[in-house]
């Protein structure tokens, strides 16, 4: 899906934004991990990052179990727990009943692509007199670090032809499996997952960065943003994408992994940076209703447009903001203009196409109707 396109070199100065995501708040008290608990869960109540919890626990992965203690940042190495008397444990609840496995569903036809890159965004088809009446879960996301991982999805469409988005969340290369129910019923299949081919950037930002991000307002920025993230509203384009900026070079490509201090995790650019002058217009790349518009810490002059089907489109560092929370917006309609605001030392527009609030690379969006 994603066009090849030419690599410029980074300055890495404009990615300090990036480094918000190692530098959270600490919490005060170690957390036991109980039965639905993901390290992105876990991250999001406790305010500090999957990579953090996994650095002070030397996790290599995201699997964890239930009735481990994860020590928690801010605190000193767990204590030993005192022997207690186990708790009888709870009633169960009443499982549903299982889905059965089988090789083709009565009424729904399935198709998947051959084969995705990670930062993907992707269509699963299905077609059929039933078709309307199936539902989608991607199974494989279960574990990951992804927002509602496996949420059960309704296929958008008419006439028998319907169509569920899809995400590779970057840094996976393990295949995308999928499960498409109906009737007690479920349709299994995996799509192969490629990598970028990036080399990994060391950025070794200074710990003065730190002091950058402790802005009160900064919880009230990602609540806002991950409130857009959350929203389930119909479809609202018809016409293929356009860009957000008329400027084709790139100061900082999506999916660059990066570490942003010595030994420190990678991490991805969930976005695409676009160099240009002050006061260059940003336009909304499709239809849809602005979901957040304003002044925030990190982000800058921020807007988000929710455009239906689970995707938002997002515009960071603007030095104007020209729209208002709830405006209906068309394509290629100004919404603000470029900047240098929030977290970032040079005129530039940061935009991210995220599907259910993951990162899914702007290039695959632009010029092309979707879904395709």
């Amino acid at each position: 899906m994603t066009a090849p396109r030419r690599r410029v070199s980074v300055r890495p100065v404009w990615l300090l934004v990036w480094a918000a995501a190692l530098l959270l708040g600490a919490a005060d008290a170690a957390h036991t991990v109980v039965k639905g608990d993901t390290l992105y869960s876990i991250a999001r109540k406790y305010g500090t990052t999957v990579e953090e919890l996994q650095r002070l626990n030397a996790l290599t992965g995201t699997t964890i179990e239930i009735g481990q203690v994860l020590r928690l940042p801010g605190e000193g190495p767990l204590p030993t727990p005192a022997p207690a008397t186990p708790a009888p444990a709870p009633a169960p609840a009443p499982a549903a009943p299982p889905l059965t496995a089988v090789p083709r569903l009565e009424g729904v036809s399935v198709t998947a692509p051959a084969s995705v890159r990670m930062g993907d965004a992707f269509v699963l088809r299905l077609s059929g007199a039933r078709a309307h009446e199936a539902t989608v879960r991607f199974l494989s996301e279960v574990g990951e670090n992804v927002r509602q991982p496996a949420e059960r999805l309704s296929p958008l469409g008419a006439a028998g032809e319907y169509v569920v988005l899809g995400r590779v969340v970057l840094g996976k290369t393990t295949p995308v499996t999928y499960e498409v129910a109906l009737g007690g019923q479920a349709l299994r299949g995996s799509i192969p997952v490629t990598g970028l081919g990036q080399t990994v950037q060391h950025l070794n930002l200074p710990p003065a960065i730190s002091r950058r991000l402790e802005d009160p307002g900064r919880k009230a920025e990602d609540a806002a943003v991950e409130a857009a993230y959350a929203r389930r509203t119909p479809q609202v384009w018809t016409r293929p994408f356009a860009p957000a900026v008329k400027v084709k070079a790139q100061s900082s490509a999506f999916g660059q992994p990066r570490t942003y201090v010595a030994g420190g995790p990678v991490q991805y650019h969930y976005g695409t940076d676009y160099p240009a002058p002050v006061g260059t217009p940003v336009l909304a790349v499709n239809d849809g209703t602005v979901v957040v518009a304003g002044m925030y810490p990190v982000r800058g002059g921020l807007v988000v447009i929710d455009h239906g089907a689970g995707l938002t489109s997002l515009y960071f560092h603007q030095s104007r903001v020209n729209v208002k929370v709830g405006q209906q917006v068309t394509r290629g309609q100004k919404i603000g203009e470029v900047g240098s605001t929030g977290l970032s030392a040079g005129p530039h527009l940061h935009l991210e196409m995220r599907v259910r609030g993951e990162g899914t690379d702007p290039a695959g969006w632009m010029n092309r109707l979707w879904p395709r």
